[in-house]
């Protein structure tokens, strides 16, 4: 456990740019990028968008979503 405690203690010693790095390395390595699903969300995306211009789409202003979710569950 010694180790394991010298390398916690290293890593935050490290300047706040290099722990940036570090967390970012490891959360991809619990999950790692799907690059394919990345890139369908990516044409997702810009499709909605492109409806919401077009007016094919209405969108709903977040507070009015947040407030019938509030109603759904009583509160």
């Amino acid at each position: 456990m010694k180790k394991t405690n010298d390398l916690f203690a290293e890593a935050i010693s490290l300047p706040l740019d290099i722990r940036t790095q570090l967390v970012d390395k490891l959360l991809r390595s619990l999950h790692p990028i799907q690059k394919e699903i990345d890139e369908l969300w990516a044409i997702e995306a810009e499709k909605r968008v492109q409806d919401i211009r077009n007016g094919k789409t209405n969108p709903i202003p977040g507070e009015e979503v947040f407030r019938k979710i509030g109603e759904r569950l009583g509160s």
